[in-house]
């Protein structure tokens, strides 16, 4: 038998490993920036547009490159991070495989701008599919500009993977975020389709939180700090007050680099254990810092998980730090008994300086037993009557007697019949109960071939769903306005989302009376959404919009009325009255879709009595 294994050639095996390391552009941006970070770079530029698919930039003033290292970047397995199997166990870098570059080279039309800062002129070079198209001198500042244009032009199968532009620039702000708030101590810049969209300054740890995700930010965070023998933290986590629905602000950075860790995060929930509503999340913003030789952060193509040596004392620390901080700062209750409350100053005492003597002031003149008038008052002491004849208590009875007697007279009473005859009635119409909730779940009702049985947050949700759609569409709804505004404080990036969507929003009900950089303030509402439900609401809205993807089959209309049944619809252990069933069942088979949810799913299934008889067989 012949021979049938074979060296792959070295354009192709570029492209298995861009595989692994490009998944999609924010992919780029993670590789891109990362390498800026490790030239020493004080000031990184990045530049978007359509969401990376037609250009990912990444321009710093860091230490550059020279015509040899220039060219020779490119190459798998070429880096300056390491030089042998021990230096992975001292990582002080973000790359250290040398395969990013070059597997970002083998997808895609890279051109590469570099210049030490003690060379003259510069290095240009053009790459298109791992081969180099030209290399020539040019003029450029210090530094490095790496631009890569028509990502995944020779793999069509991949570009078509990816999701919409929406989709692929939330994925490319997060990883801005990871990158942006492990280093406060450089500045970055983004620009996505020309406009800028975030420009952070050189600053503290807490102000580069407060200039990503706003103002409002800064009365939400509790520091902590703590430092022992195995790990170092600090950072920050949200008051439990401010928990949101989603995962969103949850950051851990180990030595500055961004990871994932359910295990820790559980420690962090736990700390939180009694503080939090349900199906919320806290926010958090740690740095761990540890020895580099009780990490492994070769684990994964993304880098994003690592592996301790010592997990469980890790967990302790985490756990006891974030609820040492908690109690430090009156977020979590601490019970005191040695404390006596009656030594409490009132806090209306508080700015006194000394106590004034209380002011007595004594009538002297005043007399009890005095029963004449006295300088104008007239005081009065238990005076003594004669009790009159107790046959006085009979005068008049007989007029009395004769008056009742003629009120009496005038009154109609109920007999026995007339009572009888209210369930005889034939005008009165017996009701009889034709459905019944089961666990606050299921609304079970009869029908001729047997029993219905409905899924009510499902059903509540096709109802919600063709109602909001028809609003939407047609362009008129009721709006409720409120008393006072509803102010709402949310990050640039969901900002930006609600103003994509304010005309939609406006079509349901909703009115807007400003939108800026802070917040929004809501001034109207749909009738039939409660005023407490407007941030969960809009909350849930974002992160939709965030999560899914309106392709072409699916516009924003109806993403924005899947959104808001969902957040509207019943839930699942929620009583209902026997009205409010019916009203259920009678308003879902008058959808035009009553079997499937918006999202799909069976709302009601049918069991018939052949099928009932089948089971007592």
């Amino acid at each position: 038998m012949s021979d049938i294994i074979q060296l792959l050639p070295d354009h192709v095996a570029n492209q298995i490993a861009a595989g692994e390391v490009v998944q999609r552009p924010a992919s780029v941006v993670k590789e891109l920036m990362e390498n800026a970070i490790d030239a020493k770079a004080t000031t990184i530029k990045l530049i978007i547009k359509d969401a990376g698919k037609t250009l990912v930039q990444v321009i710093d003033n860091g230490l550059g490159m020279s015509v040899t290292d220039a060219r020779l970047s490119f190459e798998r397995h070429a880096t300056s991070k390491i030089r042998s199997a021990e230096d992975l166990f001292q990582l002080h870098t973000k790359g250290f495989r040398g395969e990013a570059l070059a597997s970002i080279a083998a997808i895609a039309h890279v051109e590469l701008k570099t210049k030490q800062e003690q060379d003259e002129v510069g290095t240009q070079l053009v790459i298109e599919g791992s081969q180099v198209v030209s290399q020539d001198i040019i003029v450029t500042p210090k530094g490095t500009s790496i631009a890569v244009k028509n990502l995944f032009f020779n793999i069509p199968a991949r570009r078509n993977f990816l999701k919409s532009n929406q989709v692929e620039t939330r994925h490319i702000i997060d990883e801005f975020h990871r990158v942006a708030l492990a280093h406060p101590n450089i500045q970055f810049v983004m620009y996505h389709n020309g406009s800028e969209v975030f420009n952070l300054p050189e600053s503290n740890y807490r102000q580069r939180i407060v200039n990503i995700f706003g103002a409002k930010t800064n009365e939400k965070l509790v520091p902590v700090n703590e430092e022992t023998e195995v790990v170092k933290i600090s950072g920050f986590v949200g008051k439990p007050e401010y928990a949101k629905k989603t995962r969103g602000e949850q950051y851990f950075f180990v030595n500055d680099r961004f990871i994932k860790s359910a295990y820790l995060n559980h420690a962090i929930a736990s700390a939180f254990d009694g503080l939090l509503k349900d199906n919320t999340h806290a926010s958090y913003f740690l740095n761990l810092q540890v020895d580099t030789k009780t990490i492994d952060i070769n684990i994964h193509p993304t880098k994003t998980e690592i592996k301790f040596d010592d997990e469980h004392t890790l967990y302790a620390i985490l756990r006891a730090s974030v609820k040492h901080s908690l109690g430090q700062f009156n977020i979590a209750p601490v019970l005191d008994f040695e404390r006596d409350a009656n030594l409490d100053t009132p806090y209306s005492y508080k700015d006194l300086n000394s106590p004034n003597t209380p002011k007595i002031e004594v009538d002297r003149s005043f007399n009890p037993f005095q029963e004449k008038q006295f300088s104008g008052r007239q005081t009065t002491a238990f005076k003594k009557q004669t009790p009159a004849n107790w046959d006085s208590l009979y005068v008049g009875l007989e007029s009395k007697g004769t008056q009742t007697q003629q009120d009496f007279s005038s009154i109609q009473f109920e007999s026995q019949e007339q009572t009888g005859s209210i369930f005889k009635d034939g005008s009165q119409v017996e009701t009889k109960q034709t459905t019944f909730q089961l666990q606050n779940k299921y609304v079970i009702s009869t029908i001729k071939s047997g029993m219905l049985v409905i899924d009510q947050h499902r059903a509540h949700q096709r109802v919600l769903y063709e109602d909001f759609l028809q609003h939407i569409t047609v362009k008129e709804s009721m709006s409720q306005q409120l008393l006072f505004p509803v102010q709402l404080h949310f990050t640039t990036q969901e900002i930006e989302i609600i103003k994509q969507v304010k005309q939609d929003l406006e079509h349901t009900g909703f009115q807007f009376s400003k939108i800026s950089k802070e917040g929004i303030e809501v001034s109207g509402v749909p009738v039939s959404v409660p005023e407490s439900e407007v941030s969960v609401i809009l909350e849930q809205l974002i992160n939709d919009i965030q999560n899914e993807v309106p392709d072409s089959n699916f516009s924003s209309t109806d993403l924005l009325a899947k959104s808001m049944a969902k957040s509207l619809a019943v839930k699942t252990g929620q009583s209902l009255s026997v009205m409010e069933q019916e009203h259920l069942v009678n308003s879902l088979f008058g959808c035009k879709e009553p079997n499937m949810s918006p999202t799909n799913k069976t709302t009601f299934i049918t069991l018939s009595v052949d099928e009932l008889e089948r089971k007592f067989i």
